[in-house]
């Protein structure tokens, strides 16, 4: 009997570990199951204006910008040194970069100091495409950051700090760049940190909620910190589901031997 009463209580710990669709799908909406079962799937249910996202230049930035011209290569001021600038995939890719400092500038040959802190990079590129018109003829200039960066933590398969080439990231992407979250991981509450100017505020996201595309907090910014949380469900999943298969051979074994004494 004391087996019995202690195989009833495992199986209860065992179920009460279990995770269920609901914590685990992304994105959800209350008319998912009205949606499957009466409207073809590839009807449009609803639609959202994600919201508007412009990246500013900011201290610590590292610019890549090439400007080629119509002028010779032996009288163009502007011919590229290159430098191997490393991505966090292990390789090295050759490019110049200017290292914007504290006061928001860098110091670009021949045209000298240009203020880029707080200018998009739309902005950044009329204005060195003026200054270089003072050297070459017709000039066309290419600016894009080298080293747009945030870090992912916690429940997902591969923890890592992601530096991209690229600033329009959104918290779904940077997660899937971090191998996507284990079948553990509470979507519901991740931790975002965002800091600026030496201030730092933390933000609770639901990722199980389609709402998401509507948040003010749907891309990436520069330097971000994502933490995901482990469902409560955790420690009993990871310390009983690794004896599951132990316990029911012995049940097994048990069971037949009773059998057998009847």
């Amino acid at each position: 009997m004391k087996f019995f009463n202690t195989a009833f209580l495992f199986l209860i710990i065992l179920a009460s570990s279990c995770v269920t669709n609901k914590k685990v799908q992304y994105m959800q909406h209350d008319d998912v199951n009205a949606r499957q079962h009466s409207l073809p799937t590839d009807t449009v249910v609803r639609t959202y204006n994600l919201p508007e996202y412009t990246y500013l230049i900011q201290p610590e930035d590292v610019l890549y910008i090439k400007i080629n011209s119509l002028t010779g290569e032996e009288y163009d001021f502007f011919a590229e040194t290159e430098e191997n600038i490393g991505n966090s995939g292990g390789q090295n890719m050759s490019f110049r970069g200017e290292l914007v400092d504290p006061e928001g500038m860098i110091e670009y040959p021949v045209v000298g100091k240009v203020e880029v802190g707080g200018k998009t990079i739309f902005q950044i590129q009329e204005e060195l495409k003026l200054l270089a018109a003072q050297y070459v003829s017709e000039p066309v200039v290419k600016v894009r950051i080298l080293n747009f960066r945030f870090s992912v933590l916690g429940e997902v398969n591969i923890e890592k700090s992601v530096i991209l080439q690229n600033h329009r990231v959104s918290l779904p992407e940077a997660i899937a760049m971090a191998g996507g979250m284990g079948e553990l991981a509470d979507r519901s509450q991740i931790k975002l940190i965002r800091s600026n100017k030496g201030i730092s505020d933390v933000i609770y996201i639901d990722l199980l909620d389609e709402d998401l595309l509507d948040s003010p907090y749907y891309y990436m910014h520069q330097g971000d910190i994502l933490i995901v949380p482990p469902l409560r469900q955790r420690p009993m999943r990871k310390y009983f589901g690794q004896n599951i298969a132990l316990f029911v051979s012995t049940v097994s074994v048990v069971l037949l031997a009773l059998n057998l004494i009847k």
